[in-house]
């Protein structure tokens, strides 16, 4: 049976994407960014997942305001990005499983979730980023994909109740897959930022603190919030908390905290980093 042997939590703004590229690495800027993240991947390169489902927000690249679902789920054998602005350069596709895909799409209509099945996306910057710093040799490591996007741009948004609820819905999905492989699960996005408004630039430290322990010690304390108490608290791109919260429903083991990482700003962006060991 497929066993889901951890989650990971991770911003996602294109400025990541372009430090990557230009390897600022070393640069004072970003040394207290990318210092988070060596851990992680030593982790992955000794667990060996076969298949990372990544669980993110489209910007416009594969979905615009005319046409947005509220989930959904990819179904192709491989995902393509594309230019979407940012000075971001064009990254090969990534690798699916479509196999997977329709049986997680499947368990979760008949959990009752709507689901839109995409056998075409295009994955942007909330995919890709996450992917380069977790896998930044995964043509080597070959780890297949599987895109979730949740909406976060258009309101009415899914509340953090319901987004904590599909990720339990995935997680049972997985786990009753009869492949022999190991899956680990991405939430990207966050933490606290407001990009526009009188708020531009609006970081909440101490609520952003508070949710990544709650995350890992009683993530249904975070479902009791709003949509609108978490824009109140977090800024208007703060809403990203609830792809966290699917990621963490996802989780149906014990769970523990085995790295984590916190730093302020990237480009008004509070950005959290967790990685969590989930054992069955």
């Amino acid at each position: 049976m497929a066993q889901i042997i951890g989650g990971i939590t991770t911003s996602h703004i294109p400025a990541i994407g372009n430090a990557i590229s230009k390897e600022l690495f070393d640069d004072p800027y970003w040394v207290p960014f990318f210092e988070g993240y060596p851990p992680v991947r030593d982790w992955l390169a000794d667990s060996k997942p076969d298949v990372a489902i990544v669980i993110y927000n489209d910007h416009g690249l594969n979905f615009f305001l005319d046409k947005l679902p509220t989930f959904a789920v990819g179904a192709a054998p491989e995902y393509h990005n594309a230019d979407e602005g940012w000075g971001l350069a064009t990254l090969d596709p990534y690798p699916g499983d479509p196999e997977l895909s329709w049986h997680v799409i499947e368990s979760l209509v008949a959990d009752e979730f709507d689901i839109t099945s995409c056998q075409e996306m295009k994955v942007d910057h909330g995919f890709t980023v996450p992917m380069s710093l977790f896998w930044p040799n995964r043509k080597e490591v070959g780890i297949k994909t599987i895109p979730v996007c949740i909406n976060t741009v258009q309101h009415p948004l899914p509340s953090p109740s319901r987004c904590y609820r599909l990720g339990q819905a995935i997680g049972r999905a997985i786990e009753s897959y009869d492949k022999d492989l190991k899956v680990v699960v991405l939430g990207t996005g966050g933490l606290s930022h407001q990009l526009d408004g009188e708020r531009a630039g609006f970081i909440n430290k101490e609520f952003d603190l508070m949710c990544m322990e709650k995350i890992v010690s009683d993530p249904e304390a975070l479902t009791g919030y709003s949509i609108h108490d978490i824009v109140r608290l977090a800024g208007a791109q703060g809403t990203e908390l609830i792809l966290w919260l699917a990621m963490r429903g996802a989780l149906t083991g014990t769970v523990s905290k085995l790295h984590g990482n916190y730093h302020i700003p990237i480009s008004n962006t509070a950005s959290g980093l967790l990685l969590l060991e989930n054992a069955a």
